[in-house]
Parts: C-alpha cells; structure tokens; sequence
C-alpha cells in the first residue's frame, strides 16, 4: 500500500514535505504492543543482520577470533603448566623450564587479551557506523509517509541507542564461545585427570543452562519495550518543542510535560521486569556456581587421598575447576548479547520497510520533450480509503496548471506521484509519452523540481540552500535565481549575505519561501511543482514573485497547489479536485461562476485559519 505524503510541515526531509499529512491522522508515538511471538521475531531479526556484519567485517573477525583462541589456549595451558612448575619445585628437577613455559604462556595471554580489546574496539565501531549509514539511507528512501510509521523520536533512538547496542556483539560473542571453549575445555582437562572430577563438574550444568534459556524467553519483551518507551518519550519531546509557540501561548505547559512523561509508568515497568528476571537467574547461578565448585574440589580431595592423583594434578584440578565455573559469570554476557540482539531487531525494523519508490527494474533514458504530463487511471489508497480515485489528467507542455480542492482531496499526492515522491497503487504517470516509473530516479529529480510551503533549510550557508539541488552552480547563477524569486535584497540585508550562516539568518515565513521558490527557479527543469509554495507571501509580493517565476519559468510546465482565487486566476488552466477525481479542468474565468467552485476557496481560507 502507498502511503499518502505529508502536507508540507516545518520539520520536512530533503524536500521539506515532513509533518503529518491532513489526509490520514499521524500514527500515535506510543509503544507498540508486543508478545511472546513478536519478542522472538525480533530477536531473529536481530541475528540475522548481526550475521550479516559478522560476514560483512569476517575479516576483522577472523583476525579477533585468532586473538580469542589464542588466549584460550593459553588460559587453558596455564594450569598445566602451574602444575607443572608446582612438581617441578616440590622434586626440584626442572624448574627452570617449567617456569619460564609457565611466563611465556602468561605473557601470550596478556597479548592477545591486549590485542582483543585493540581490534573489538575497531571492529564494533565499524558495525555502529555501517548500521547507522543503512539506517539514514533507509529513513531517507522511506520517504515522508516514513515519518508516520517511524517518528523523528523514534528513528533518532534507533540511530542512537539502538544501533550504537551492537558495537559489543564481537567481542561479547568471541568472550561467550571463548568461555563455552574454557569450559568444554576445562572439562576435558579435569577428565584427563581423573573422570570423577569431570563427572562432578557436568552434575551442575544443566541447571546452569535451563536458567539462562528461562532469562532470555522472559527478558526480551521487556528489553524491547523499555526502548520503544524511550523512543516515545523522545518523539513526544521532539513534537513539543517544535510547537513550543503554541504551549506557551495556551499556558498549557504543564499538561505538555504529562503528555510527554505519559510513557514514564510503562518505561519503569519494563525495567523492572528486566531486572527482576536478571536477579532471579543471578541468585540461581551465584549459587549453583560455588556448589559445583566445591563438589569438584570436594573430589579432588578424595581422589588425592586415595592416591589416584597427584599433588599438582590436585592444584591443576581446583583451577579448571574455578575456570569452569567461571562459565556461570556469561550471565552477565548474555545480558549484553540480548540487548545486542534487540538493538539490531529495531535497526532491522526500519531497513525492512519497503521504500516509497523502487528504481525501475528496466530503466528507460527519459527522452528530450516540451513536459507533457500525463496521469492516467491514477489510484493512491491510504488506510483503505482511495484518496485519488481512477484520476486522468492532461497537462499541455508549458502550460501552468493551478490544482484546487478542499482539504483532503489529495491535491499534495496528487503532485507527489509526478515526481516520484511517492508511487500510485494503479495508473500511470507518464512524462513526455514515458511512465516516470520506468525512468531512472536521479533523471526524474532532474525533470521534476518542488517548491514547499515551508522548505528545509539544507545547506551551511544561505547560497548552499539557495543551490542544494545544484552545488556546483555559480555565485552568479545563485544571485539570479534570488531575484526572480524576490529574495536577493533581503539576503544582502542579512550579515555575510549569501554567505550568512544559516544558524545566524532569522528568516520569517515568507522569506522562507522565497528561498524555496529561488531553489526551484535555479534548475532546469521541465516540470516546477509550487506546492503552496506562495502562501506565506502577502499579496504584493506574490504577485511579484510570480510575475518574476512565469518569465523564467516560460516553456516550462508547472503545476501549483493553490488556496487563494488569484492564484488560481494567474493559471492558464484550473484542475479542480473532487471525490478523487478531476472534476472540471479549464480556465478560472469559467469555473468562478459555479458556487461549488468558489465555495473550495472558502473552505481553503477557514482550513488555513484554523491550522494558523
């Protein structure tokens, strides 16, 4: 299902068409209900793009695993060769050699334990920093119907705390095998010696295991809940301060501050039930830990008195044991492991979402044309109700084409599916005998350029704006573009001009807009789209402004989302939405005497009031 875009809002993307749209009510930024099952869908969601940078950086991987197993191996060498040195010093043969193996392998171990640190530190930058582009690049390409399904709040806590959670996974995953590796190794060890103590030792862990399966089935959901709540608590913040006028006007701060901390009950709930279950399996294996440990020394003891091992076995004993045991300690581990697992599950939520458009599968070079524009059978649903219902529209090339309706009769989408903003579920947008679908996207961005009501202000500087979707045009190029859009005088009002920080230039509504208008008027475009893009303007300076765009803009075709009659008037052709379809395309002239149609400007003018 295509998802309609926003009316353009104050918090807009690269286009400026962020904020809720007026035809579907934003989705509220609570969490979202979970369970079992959707705890565990997370979790392999989470595996599996973990897999994927495991494979993605094997190489780094490769090189830490070596450095774990060679710390293994000399942890595992250690008693051994304690042992040894432990007889050697009691016969007094030897002891020379015996401790310096003994030195060396300690000194292995502090290298590669060293060097483990070293390159997992590397290694779970690079995850962070490679999760975190994916993520930006797949916020981007959601487009704005993305804003609803993840809001800013949200997608700011998934950049964060989210993908930042699996930089650990290497080294937390290498340190778990590395102590599964300890263990199946000290087991052995203990085998070797006598296989009474290995039987001592496998008696306590079975309990071990079922403790930490319990832990991870009952911590999940709460571990995922605890960062939606976050999540909800930033996108309500976020929502607040962009409306910060409106709070302190209605004096309603401190229902704001209930609104924004609603979440609060929930998020302390999730984290008491992670931490009750984190304390129930901690008091299991603090005390299964020490019971095996001494029921391995215990018979180790007994073995010793009976003569059926040695002294220094006996030693080499109490240190595998205490090293098997210390398995208890990936509790902790664990812990981290899982919160790696669901940090990676909620990155993998966003890079699952399928995009607003697809490139084509065929692409087809957009040929050379006047921008002739065509929909034809054009059907966009949103929540089951199709706002643009089997809508056909010719627009001649060069012709301006005012597009007018009341509230919600899809007038944004319509200009949305032009360039590709966003797809239709049925129909065809055709450019110059070619659907737009088929041609490459950096070609249709070429073609199609927008103005928005209140644009983004992208860029350092004033001229980077004014330039954005043209970095490499001129300062001259720049300048003109400003004037046709009557921006150029306030611009070198302003204390560096074009090269005033954008930080340091406090712009108001309709100064904005003419920089949007002059980022347009800069491309070369065959088809402009004014999406309101005039209506912070008094009515001198639209006047203006437009009369400035329709020189520069000649032979080109442009469409224009329009609220007020004279914009409609200025417009060669009006196409008049209603019910989804093109009710009536002609002149304004021809429309104003119906009452239906002039009753659309009065419903615009009472619909601009109450969003002011």
């Amino acid at each position: 299902m295509v998802r309609t875009p926003a009316e353009p809002g104050a918090a807009g993307g690269l286009d400026g068409t962020g904020g809720a749209p007026a035809e579907e009510p934003a989705d509220g930024p609570g969490p979202r209900p979970g369970g079992p099952a959707a705890s565990a869908a997370l979790r392999a969601a989470g595996r599996r793009r973990l897999r994927e940078a495991m494979r993605r950086f094997r190489l780094r991987m490769c090189a830490l695993a070596v450095l774990t197993a060679v710390r293994v191996a000399a942890t595992l060498a250690t008693p051994v060769m304690l042992a040894g040195a432990v007889d050697a010093a009691r016969t007094q043969e030897g002891l020379g050699t015996a401790t310096a193996r003994l030195a060396l392998v300690l000194a292995l171990a502090a290298l590669a334990d060293a060097g483990e640190d070293v390159l997992g530190a590397y290694c779970g930058s690079d995850i962070t920093a490679w999760l975190r582009h994916r993520l930006l690049g797949r916020v981007l390409a959601l487009g704005t119907q993305g804003q609803r399904r993840f809001p800013t709040g949200d997608v700011l806590s998934r950049l964060t705390e989210s993908a930042s959670g699996p930089a650990a996974f290497p080294v937390l995953l290498l340190t778990a095998a590395a102590a599964l590796v300890t263990t199946a190794g000290a087991l052995t060890a203990l085998a070797l010696i006598d296989w009474w103590l290995a039987v001592a030792f496998a008696a306590g862990i079975p309990p071990m295991i079922v403790a930490l399966r319990v832990f991870v089935v009952q911590a999940t959901e709460p571990f995922a809940r605890y960062q939606r709540c976050q999540a909800a608590i930033a996108t309500r913040l976020l929502d607040a301060r962009q409306g910060i006028r409106t709070i302190r006007a209605s004096g309603t701060a401190a229902a704001e501050v209930r609104r924004i901390l609603e979440p609060l009950p929930d998020l302390r709930r999730a984290g008491h039930e992670t931490w009750e279950a984190q304390g129930r399996v901690s008091r299991r294996l603090a005390l299964l830990a020490p019971l095996t440990q001494v029921l391995v020394v215990g018979t180790a003891g007994i073995r010793l008195a009976t003569g059926d091992i040695t002294t220094g076995q006996l030693v080499a004993s109490v240190a595998y044991a205490a090293m098997a045991t210390a398995s208890a300690s990936l509790f902790d581990t664990f812990v981290a492991l899982l919160n790696c697992q669901v940090g990676a599950g909620r990155v993998d939520e966003v890079l699952a979402a399928a995009p607003a458009v697809r490139p084509p599968a065929r692409p087809v070079p957009l040929p050379d044309g006047p921008g002739r524009l065509r929909l034809k059978g054009v059907t966009v649903r949103v929540g089951g109700r199709a706002v643009l219902d089997g809508l056909d529209l010719d627009v001649p090339p060069g012709a301006t084409v005012a597009v007018v309706g009341t509230s919600g009769t899809g007038k944004s989408v319509l200009v949305s599916t032009v360039g590709r903003l966003l797809d239709p579920d049925e129909g065809v947008v055709e450019l110059d005998g070619v659907p737009v679908t088929a041609v490459p996207l950096a070609q249709v961005r070429r073609a199609v350029a927008y103005a928005f009501e209140r644009p983004a202000l992208l860029g350092a500087t004033v001229h980077d704006t004014i330039a954005y979707a043209r970095p490499e045009s001129t300062r001259d190029e720049v300048r003109d573009a400003a004037r046709t859009a009557a921006a150029d005088r306030f611009i070198r009002a302003l204390p560096d001009g074009y090269d005033t920080p954008l930080t340091d230039a406090p712009l108001s509504g309709g100064e904005l807009q003419r920089l949007g208008l002059a980022r347009a008027a800069l491309t070369r475009a065959r088809i402009v789209v004014l999406d309101d893009a005039t209506s912070s303007l008094d009515t001198a300076t639209e006047l203006k402004v437009t009369r400035a765009l329709q020189r520069i803009l000649a032979g080109r075709t442009s469409l224009v989302v329009a609220r007020r009659p004279a914009t409609a008037a200025r417009a060669d052709l009006v196409a008049w939405l209603d019910a989804g379809r093109v009710r009536a395309l002609a002149a304004h002239a021809e429309l104003w005497p119906d009452p239906a149609y002039r009753a659309v400007f009065s419903a615009s003018a009472a619909g601009a009031a109450a969003d002011a």
